[in-house]
């Protein structure tokens, strides 16, 4: 991902916020789960922020990467820290949506109908190479993942709170793949790549896994009604009206500029907004700053926008390259 130039922050940080943070609970939560995750996560900071930001924001994440980085560890070691349901969905070309939601099964013991829930009931869900399932199958998840719910035969269900999806694809291998819709890649608060750890990180890994996998052995350190809780304080991080309008000028650029076939659509402004609200939470702060928009920017907007380079493989780079430049372009508010 291109770097984005450094640009000097004169907006003035009220002094309450320092001395007196609103949301002490919401921030150890924070906290608590980066801290816990990096246990086994190792050296992926990023990456383990973004997972956090996204479960925050009460949103889903894509990882884009070649397999064996770790993407299944990531979704993992958050539902351990959580003390959460896990559950890892292979996608296939056969895979049915009955396969992901459950369905209706007659019981001849009551002769009736029952529910039977599928894998889709849990707090953290692993798409694994989401891409493979065709759209029909991949459809199923857009319930969930909008609404926290399936329906099935009329019935609505609800899913169980905290819900997130972590769904992986491998960027580059596309034979017996299906492109995600727009509609569900509008879905994903965020895309990142996990990458190859360095050096002294992979050694590290091979110590670590010495007596089997320690994300096994991860205890918890936070429960799902402290996740809901920071959840809810996300919503009233306050954002300043001047960073409003230079969000609202990011996204409204790529309706308009040269270069973008596609825009950001209107649902995904307002996960752009939220995920800055989530990620002022992560770094201990009760309200949004220039820094939060430019470092969401990317890997917010880049997989909800094209651009007119045609070749799939070079699509990803195209359009983080553009939402760069604009960044560079839009003036920030002082």
């Amino acid at each position: 991902m291109p770097a984005i130039p450094s640009i000097a922050l004169t907006l003035a940080i009220p002094s309450y916020a320092m001395n007196a943070p609103m949301f002490p609970h919401a921030f150890q939560t924070a906290q608590a789960l980066r801290e816990n995750m990096e246990k086994v996560v190792l050296g992926k900071q990023e990456v383990v922020r973004a997972v956090v930001v996204a479960l925050l924001a009460g949103e889903h994440l894509l990882l884009e990467d070649v397999p064996g980085v770790g993407k299944t560890l990531v979704a993992k070691a958050l539902a351990q820290s959580i003390r959460g349901k896990f559950a890892r969905l292979q996608f296939t070309p056969d895979l049915l949506p009955s396969d992901i939601t459950g369905s209706m099964i007659f019981r001849s013991d009551t002769r009736e109908f029952e529910f039977s829930r599928g894998p889709i009931f849990a707090n953290v869900i692993v798409a694994d190479e989401i891409n493979r399932a065709p759209p029909r199958t991949q459809s199923a998840l857009l319930e969930a993942m909008s609404e926290g719910q399936v329906s099935v035969d009329g019935t609505s269900h609800p899913l169980p709170k905290p819900f997130i999806v972590v769904a992986t694809q491998n960027p580059f291998e596309f034979e017996g793949t299906y492109a995600l819709p727009e509609s569900q890649l509008d879905r994903f608060l965020l895309r990142t790549s996990v990458g190859y750890p360095s050096p002294e990180f992979e050694r590290r890994v091979f110590e670590t896994h010495r007596n089997g996998q320690p994300v096994e052995k991860l205890t918890s350190v936070v429960d799902a009604e402290q996740v809901v809780a920071a959840q809810q304080a996300v919503g009233h991080v306050r954002f300043d009206d001047a960073l409003v309008d230079y969000l609202m000028a990011i996204v409204h650029a790529t309706r308009s500029e040269n270069g973008f076939d596609v825009g950001v659509s209107t649902r995904a402004a307002l996960s752009f907004y939220r995920g800055c609200q989530a990620n002022a939470i992560t770094m201990h702060r009760d309200f949004v700053t220039p820094d939060d928009i430019k470092s969401l920017a990317v890997p917010t907007l880049a997989h909800r926008v094209s651009t007119s380079d045609v070749f799939q493989g070079a699509s990803r780079s195209a359009t983080e390259q553009r939402i760069t430049e604009l960044l560079q372009q839009i003036p920030v508010p002082v």
